[in-house]
């Protein structure tokens, strides 16, 4: 505890309501202790440091205003919620943060009465808060009742169609609710688009900032000597490019910018909007995300997502490892497809970092394309450059890729356009829990017609399946592969195109076969070793493709075996009902065949790390060797002996 801060003014706050006594001054000196808290608390577990750190002064005036949980606070995506953990009652469990059993990285409903909404994705928080605004209208939840509804998005999260929708629709309905954007011009990647270039313009102007707040704030808000002078200031600014003009087109009336971090403006503007507001209003609150710590400050990303650190060098203790990163692997074998083929493009929605894209950026930067948080967009401009006649790879993380699925089936797989989706972050990822979880695309995939859907078992499979894709123009495609380190094969220096819908044997045996889809394969590989120290050599087989299957493989390994055993990092309805179907289509299961499917269980499973997540799946290798001799009637591991 001793290299802990000394918190004396936080040490009275437990619960938001313990924030009303203290005075102005005291709140200052609470927003500096809260930073450092937050600062030790993320460099035990790791986390999303910077987020957090960029709306300190926020979340004090925030909670120290408003009356929580009455009072609803939607934060969007939520990486910068561990602040408002800390004053909400979970201080104590902070530095469970991202582990097993421990508090989660986002707001989650179940976890406190102080997250009315859970998210991990961008853009849903005015979505969010207008339903409970329109909820507190019609009386819904009398007890303790709804108060106000108030959102804070960052500037990356307005750039996605979802927040516009809301906006559109609050600004029609009128309701009392209010908008804090947050603006710290960084989102996870550098911001991009219209959205970004219309904020700057917003406040490029130092020396008009009082005037802009007075002009085109809300004028009914101000006392009533300050009306009439706001409203001939308005009237000169009126046309002109800056003010929150489209904020009030839509319905919004516009406060702002002001500064963020300076309490001594947050306060009376927050408690001069909770006094006074009647309809949808915006507060345009100008932050710096790493705010307060200066190896967040310093780096590209303000200290997005860290490993644990050093908190006086800022330094992360990341362990070691000598096997690439999928990402990296991708990213690699993208370039080099990139310089042997100049048709070939690369899309992203606001991850170039985190899909590897960066590099491809800088190798190629006319042929990258980070479209910010728009992945319907993303989707289907990548659909547009595949009929326009370039070969788009469109990467994204798996849950991500839901967002665009409409546009998958729509835009891309009913017109056969040869759009490749690079998928990352598949299976479970740990840390961040359920939310980024890669469970469903192999299964929202496979059943398009004419899709091809592969699943690298290793890095190096991984470069085959880049250039696999790179080549395939009859339709679309996809490839995916997890988080994290792969497992240390040796990378080709060319990738090979695959046979499309050909698996191959990694290792033959009798009466089992084990056919694994994805990198689960160096868990059935392993329990291949176990079971053959039992006297059972199963067959091992690596599927590559869910789609189009490997149907003579399959039917093989049925025709010479007792059990047939899938695996998969997906959920049910995926690659093990494909090939489930495919055997009861030819009969198989009538000639006594045993088949079993192993796939994510049907729950979101919370974090805790990659490796205790797949125990908990059911899907390590002593639940494969487990599942095979079920499968041959074998029930008890500890009576079979080699």
């Amino acid at each position: 505890m001793s290299d802990r801060p000394l918190t004396p003014t936080l040490d009275r706050v437990n619960v938001p309501a313990d924030m009303k006594s203290l005075s102005d001054a005291e709140l200052h000196r609470l927003a500096d202790e809260l930073r450092r808290e937050t600062i030790s608390a993320v460099s035990e577990t790791g986390g999303h440091l910077g987020a957090g750190l960029g709306v300190v002064e926020l979340t004090v005036a925030l909670h120290a205003v408003f009356d929580t949980p009455r009072d609803r606070i939607i934060w969007d995506v939520s990486h910068q919620c561990y602040p408002h953990k800390i004053l909400t009652g979970r201080r104590d469990r902070i530095r469970t943060l991202r582990q097993k059993d421990g508090l989660s990285g986002f707001t989650k409903r179940s976890e406190s009465p102080y997250d009315p909404f859970g998210a991990a994705h961008s853009s849903t928080s005015i979505s969010a808060a207008l339903g409970f605004a329109v909820a507190r209208d019609l009386g819904g939840a009398p007890d303790p009742g709804l108060g106000d509804a108030i959102a804070v998005i960052g500037d990356g999260a307005m750039s996605a169609g979802m927040a516009y929708e809301a906006m559109n629709n609050a600004g029609h309905l009128g309701k009392r609710l209010i908008v804090i954007l947050n603006d710290n011009e960084m989102s996870i990647a550098p911001p991009v688009g219209a959205m970004s270039a219309y904020l700057s313009r917003l406040y490029a102007g130092a020396p008009f900032q009082e005037f802009k707040a007075a002009a085109k704030g809300a004028v009914s808000l101000l006392p009533e000597p300050f009306q009439q002078g706001a409203r001939r200031a308005k009237e000169m600014l009126k046309g002109m490019a800056v003010g929150g003009t489209m904020f009030e087109e839509l319905g919004f009336s516009y406060v702002g910018p002001i500064d963020g971090h300076d309490l001594d403006q947050l306060l009376p503007v927050l408690r001069t909007v909770k006094a006074r507001a009647t309809g949808p209003i915006l507060i345009h609150a100008l932050t710096r995300k790493g705010k307060g710590y200066a190896p967040a400050e310093a780096a590209i990303d303000r200290g997005h997502g860290v490993a644990r650190f050093d908190v006086v060098t800022g330094k992360q203790k990341k362990s070691p490892s000598n096997a690439p990163s999928y990402t990296s692997v991708f990213a690699k074998s993208l370039i080099r497809a990139g310089e042997a083929d100049d048709r070939i493009v690369a899309i992203t929605a606001a991850m170039p970092d985190g899909t590897g894209l960066n590099l491809f950026a800088e190798r190629f930067p006319t042929r990258c394309f980070d479209v910010g948080i728009a992945e319907q967009h993303a989707v289907t401009f990548s659909a547009a450059l595949a009929a326009g006649g370039m070969r788009p790879f469109c990467a994204l993380y798996s849950t991500f890729l839901q967002r665009g699925y409409d546009q998958v089936v729509h835009d891309v797989a009913i017109q056969r356009l040869p759009v490749r989706f690079a998928i990352d972050r598949a299976g479970l990822v740990g840390a961040d829990g359920a939310t980024h979880a890669g469970a469903f695309d192999i299964a929202f995939l496979a059943n398009l017609p004419d899709f091809v859907v592969m699943a690298a078992a290793d890095e190096a499979e991984l470069v085959h399946m880049v250039a696999t894709a790179a080549a395939y123009d009859a339709g679309p495609i996809a490839f995916r592969f997890p988080r994290g380190e792969g497992v240390g094969v040796e990378l080709p220096e060319k990738g090979q195109l695959l046979e499309i819908g050909k698996g191959r044997i990694i290792r033959e045996g009798a009466r089992a076969a084990i056919l694994s889809f994805g990198t689960r394969l160096a868990e059935v590989e392993a329990a291949a070793e176990t079971l053959a120290q039992m006297g059972i050599t199963p067959t091992v087989a690596d599927a590559r493709f869910a789609k189009p299957l490997d149907r003579d493989l399959i039917l093989d390994l049925a025709a010479r075996h007792e059990a047939v055993i899938t695996i998969e990092e997906g959920a049910v309805g995926g690659f093990g009902s494909h090939v489930a179907q495919l055997l009861s289509d030819e009969g198989v299961f009538d000639k006594g065949l045993r088949f079993r499917s192993m796939v994510l269980p049907d729950t979101f499973i919370d974090q805790a790390s990659p490796a205790d997540m797949y125990a908990m799946a059911e899907l390590d290798a002593r639940h494969i060797v487990q599942r095979v001799l079920d499968a041959l009637g074998i029930a008890d591991i500890s009576s079979r002996r080699a």
